[in-house]
């Protein structure tokens, strides 16, 4: 027993040196806002993010170093499991303690499917379990008087960095939020407005996190700033469901704020954002791992109270991802295939680099979070005999059956978007016109970013339920910096223009923007809406342009909010 408990004390310890260095890279994201050090943000960002995997794999080593041949000892783990869930017992967040854990006996013991004796099941890890009125609020009563409301709001969140405009600011916010509560019967309604106490920081952002009461059902109140050269000024107010829920979503970089508890944060999101998923939540927050354990529980748990079959996803059949989905449940299962057909020349570690070069990168709201798994066990009979036969043929490196069960060796888990292709032969002329126009901005958003798609038929992209086009086929992925874009050169005689190929020499990292045009598959008025308003993507210059800036340091901003609602659009 003694042995157990040291065992569980030294999870226990780890979990803690990880959370505190998690909590103090988290903690810089102030100074980086305050000096405007974007580049430095973006290193704590990918810094956090390995925090996790490195001390896994640390204290896992340590484990198995201390406990010798005891190291896959199952009756010693039953005990340590006991042992460990009685340290945690008090704790508001210990669904998270709960995960930490089962990570390293699931290292240890190569589990496949879930081992409930040595490690805490997900379905019975409901973070919801323990819900309490959200902490560390800070409260103001409305008596009729918005500015000095918002004066006291702004007061109470200041920084190094001096206040560019305090009264421009605070009429902005009062302006834009009389203009969200004419609809819900005017300010003459508003009774209080409340904000989590912690600054949220995403990238160039920092973001006071609210709701106003006073109608039937909270309503957000997300204030934005910016620190520009000359000091802090408010950017955006954000009011509705629809822009907040943008804000905090899947296709996000994780937000950077020091929370006591991250229970109480999702609690006072979710009175907010009542359809946001809690994985999306948690994810967002920058807790992915758990994220990823509540993607699993909500999973399982709906495969417990449905009876529809995995079938192949809407859309055209990928080269190199196997894509399934069921139907009553609103994500995608990606599996690399064993081969992949020509012309594609990637193998299987590119593709996992590539994933892996998103998951650490700004997504800049047009690239989906895809949530990495291993060694899951489904019933067989979940799945269509059609898509179990083809998995089998063209997986068989990562999809085996075991009795009545299915195993899937790897696999990525996406929110299931629908593919642009589907979606513009679908639209009416005015949502598809706005898919077009959107398809374009993802483009340029994703360069922004430093990240070039390699591949940008409209298969390769999708459209959320808020008519985001995103961007979710990384296989060519790659940073604008690695690419040589070249104008395509004139052919110099006849027979060099009827050559079925390239009559002049091709590198493997140069790209020819203008015969983008071949490759978009739009009709004829949606190329032409495209032309108008793009047009420019299918030029080098505009290529070399952005990737010079991206080499000299320059740290281009991508908004998560709609240009309409910053307070420059307001002023214009």
């Amino acid at each position: 027993m003694a042995l157990a408990r040291d065992s569980a004390r030294a999870i226990f310890d780890a979990f803690g040196d990880y959370n505190a260095e998690f909590r103090a890279v988290t903690r810089r994201a102030r100074l980086r806002f305050e000096t405007r050090d974007w580049v430095g943000g973006r290193n704590d960002a990918r810094e956090r993010i390995d925090l996790y995997d490195r001390y896994v794999a640390d204290t896992t080593a340590m484990l198995r170093t201390r406990l010798g041949e005891r190291a896959t000892d199952r009756d010693l783990w039953v005990l340590t499991k006991q042992c460990f869930e009685d340290e945690i017992s008090d704790f508001i967040d210990l669904e998270f303690e709960k995960t930490f854990f089962s990570s390293i006996t699931r290292r240890l013991f190569a589990t496949v499917g879930v081992d409930p004796e040595v490690e805490f099941v997900a379905l019975d890890l409901d973070p919801m379990s323990k819900i309490r009125p959200p902490q560390q609020l800070n409260v103001y009563e409305f008596d009729g008087r918005a500015e000095v409301m918002i004066e006291e709001i702004l007061e109470d969140h200041t920084f190094e960095s001096p206040w560019l405009d305090f009264k421009g600011s605070v009429d902005f916010v009062a302006a834009e939020l009389a203009r969200a509560w004419e609809p819900l019967g005017g300010l003459e309604r508003l009774e209080r407005v409340e904000f989590m106490r912690p600054i949220f920081y995403q990238n160039t952002r920092a973001y006071i996190v609210g709701r106003a009461l006073g109608s039937a059902q909270p309503q957000p109140l997300v204030i934005a700033l910016k620190n520009t050269e000359d000091g802090v000024a408010v950017d955006a107010l954000l009011t509705s469901v629809r822009d907040t829920s943008i804000l905090f979503g899947f296709t996000r970089s994780y937000f950077h704020a020091d929370l006591e508890t991250v229970h109480d944060a999702v609690v006072f999101l979710r009175t907010i954002l009542p359809r946001k998923p809690l994985a999306e939540l948690f994810t967002v927050l920058g807790r992915a791992r758990q994220g990823k354990t509540e993607t699993y529980r909500t999973l399982f748990r709906h495969l417990q109270n449905s009876r529809d079959q995995f079938v192949e996803a809407p859309g055209d059949r990928g080269m190199v991802m196997a894509v399934f989905t069921l139907p009553s449940y609103d994500v995608v299962f990606k599996i690399i295939r064993d081969r992949f057909a020509y012309p594609k020349t990637v193998v299987r570690r590119d593709v996992l680099d590539k994933y892996y070069l998103v998951f650490r990168h700004d997504r800049a709201g047009r690239l989906v979070d895809a949530q990495e798994f291993k060694k899951l066990r489904f019933p067989r009979t979940r799945f269509d005999p059609a898509l179990l036969e083809h998995l089998l043929e063209s997986c068989s490196q990562t999809v085996s059956v075991e009795g009545e069960d299915v195993v899937v060796a790897h696999c990525y888990v996406e929110r299931r978007l629908r593919p642009l292709n589907l979606y513009l032969a679908e639209a009416s002329p005015l949502a598809a016109r706005h898919a077009v126009l959107d398809y374009g901005q993802s483009i340029r958003d994703l360069a922004a970013t430093n990240i070039f798609p390699g591949d940008l038929l409209l298969k390769n992209f999708g459209v959320t339920r808020n008519g985001r086009v995103i961007f979710y086929d990384y296989d060519e992925l790659c940073l604008v910096t690695e690419c040589n874009f070249r104008k395509l050169p004139r052919a110099r005689s006849l027979e060099e223009e009827m050559q079925s190929e390239a009559w002049f020499f091709v590198d493997e990292d140069d790209v020819f923007p203008e015969q983008f045009i071949n490759f978009l598959g739009l009709e004829p008025e949606q190329l032409e809406i495209f032309l108008e308003h793009h047009g420019e993507l299918l030029t080098p210059e505009f290529w070399r342009d952005l990737k010079r800036r991206h080499e000299a340091g320059e740290v281009l901003e991508i908004l998560p909010y709609r240009p309409s609602l910053s307070a420059t659009a307001s002023a214009a």
